[in-house]
This record gives structure tokens, C-alpha cells and sequence, in this order.
């Protein structure tokens, strides 16, 4: 029989041994930064089902000691006191949030599409400029909004709250580098073929994109369901649920439950839409890379 060899057999040991001891590590890692994410989604949620003498308890309490949900019945008692019927508001930002989610995944896509796979002067230009932009604030362009708003008559309307928040640069970068993925030879087949760019877009290239346009689903979801509807609409049957709900819990430290319930009862549909697409997130993401 052969020897074995044992440095060789140490050596290897000790590098199975290394393997582990990481792994371990960034497993603890992951989990500690997994428990500090989760952390204000649980005190959120523990707060909501306070009373409102439990609040003020210090050292503050990690747990309610006597759980209650009339911090949820508070809040819709203080809404439905508007002049407005809650089922209004919740209207008003489903309507919101749906026509601006579909509009920016159309937008988004067509616009990624002629950026990534058609040629013409200017368009480096512009994919940098896209670039940029993704470093600014949607705040610094109020006024700017505001005043083009006006310029159209649309102050006090729906259409105020939707038109700027169709064009979005952070879905337009996403969507154009996974439309960059798909090889110009399939292009230029669909081109011999007699296809137009406006076929080859929907029918060849949107079907391949399905995670990215998850990905850009729940940003756009997300982004939408949480306008504050105050700088741009001030009847009160046009505004959004968010404003409603910020107003109804910023009357003192009284509704301080009340507050917090708001949070969570905003938290829900935000939630549901990132897990029912947050599989298709992590494969967009990886192929983001800004490659120019």
C-alpha cells in the first residue's frame, strides 16, 4: 500500500478547517445584519400594539406587555372624521400607484431599448446623463415641478402627481443594462426578418427582460405608493392615502400609536409586492454593471 502523505493530509486539514471558520463567520455576519435590518420592522409593528401608556415607559420595552389594536381602530377613526370617506383615499393611491407603475415599466422599457441597441449621435451623451442623474434627490426638482405643473393647469389634479413620476433614471439604468444582455445578433435577425424596432422590442426583447421588469415593478411600486400628494394636490378628495395617514398621526404625542400603526398599516402592500417578485431582484442586479 502507498504511504500517505501526511503534511500533505495536515496541510489540507488545515485548509478545510479555513473554509469553514469562514463560512461560520460570514454566516454570523449575515445574520447579525439580518436581525439590525429586521429591527425597526419589528418595533414598528410591536409599537402599533401599545397603548399609548406603554409608550412613554423608559427603559423603552422591546415587547408590549398588554397588546392591543386600538391604535388601528384610532387611526381609522381619525380618517373617516375628514370630510372624505377612507374608501376614497385608498382609491385615490391605488390609482396612483397602478398608472404609474405601468407607465414607468413602458416608458422605462421602450426608452432602455433604443438606448441599448440603437445607434445614433448623442447616445453616450445621454446614457452618462442618465448615470448622473441617479445621484440626485427627487426633492431638489420640486419648484421646478411645481412651476411646470402650473404652466399646465394640472394643480389639483391626479394627473400632478403621475406625469412626474413616470421618467424615472433609476428604472430606465436598470432596464437598459438587461437589455444590453441580449446579443445584437438576435437583433439583427428580427431586422432581416422584416421586423420593425416597435415588434422587436415588444415581441423579442420585453419577453426575455422578465426580471428586470420584476425588479423595476417593485421599485416603481414602492416609490409610487409613498407620494406625499401635499405639494401638489390640496382638495382633499384628490389626495393619497400617505399624506392623509401622515396628517391624521402628526397631531402631538398623543397619537403617537397611532402613528405607528400608519406605518405598518403603509408597510403591507409595499411587503407583498417585493415578495411575491423578489426572486427576479437578485439576477438583475447582478447583471447592473455599467458597461459602456
Amino acid at each position: 500500500m502507498a504511504e500517505v502523505n501526511t503534511s500533505e493530509l495536515k496541510a489540507s486539514n488545515r485548509q478545510a478547517g479555513r473554509k469553514t471558520g469562514g463560512t461560520v463567520a460570514i454566516f454570523v455576519f449575515l445574520l447579525i445584519a439580518g436581525i439590525f435590518m429586521l429591527l425597526p420592522i419589528y418595533l414598528t409593528v410591536v409599537m402599533s400594539v401599545k397603548p399609548v401608556e406603554e409608550l412613554f415607559i423608559f427603559p423603552p420595552k422591546l415587547y408590549a406587555m398588554r397588546p392591543t389594536l386600538s391604535n388601528f381602530g384610532d387611526m381609522f377613526d381619525a380618517l373617516k372624521s375628514n370630510r372624505v370617506p377612507f374608501s376614497r383615499y385608498v382609491f385615490n393611491s391605488v390609482a396612483v400607484t397602478v398608472s404609474v407603475t405601468a407607465l414607468q415599466c413602458v416608458f422605462a422599457s421602450m426608452a432602455a431599448f433604443v438606448l441599448a441597441k440603437c445607434r445614433f449621435p448623442g447616445g453616450k451623451l445621454i446614457n452618462s446623463v442618465i448615470v448622473v442623474s441617479l445621484l440626485y434627490q427627487s426633492n431638489v426638482i420640486y419648484i421646478m415641478q411645481y412651476m411646470v405643473m402650473s404652466k399646465l393647469g394640472l394643480i389639483d389634479n391626479p394627473l400632478a402627481l403621475i406625469l412626474p413620476s413616470v421618467a424615472s433614471p433609476m428604472g430606465l439604468f436598470l432596464m437598459r443594462q438587461s437589455i444590453s444582455q441580449i446579443p445584437d445578433s438576435m437583433i439583427e435577425a428580427a431586422k432581416v426578418d422584416g421586423a420593425g424596432l416597435f415588434r422587436i422590442c415588444w415581441q423579442i426583447v420585453m419577453p426575455n427582460q422578465k426580471p428586470a421588469l420584476m425588479t423595476l415593478i417593485i421599485f416603481a411600486f414602492q416609490s409610487a405608493w409613498n407620494i406625499q400628494s401635499g405639494t401638489m394636490v390640496f382638495q382633499e378628495q384628490y389626495k393619497m392615502l400617505p399624506t392623509v395617514v401622515t396628517q391624521a398621526a402628526a397631531s402631538g404625542l398623543a397619537r403617537a400609536g397611532v402613528a405607528m400603526a400608519a406605518a405598518v398599516f403603509m408597510l403591507v402592500p409595499p411587503i407583498v409586492v417585493f415578495m411575491l417578485a423578489q426572486r427576479q431582484v437578485i439576477e438583475t442586479m447582478a447583471h447592473s454593471g455599467i458597461k459602456d
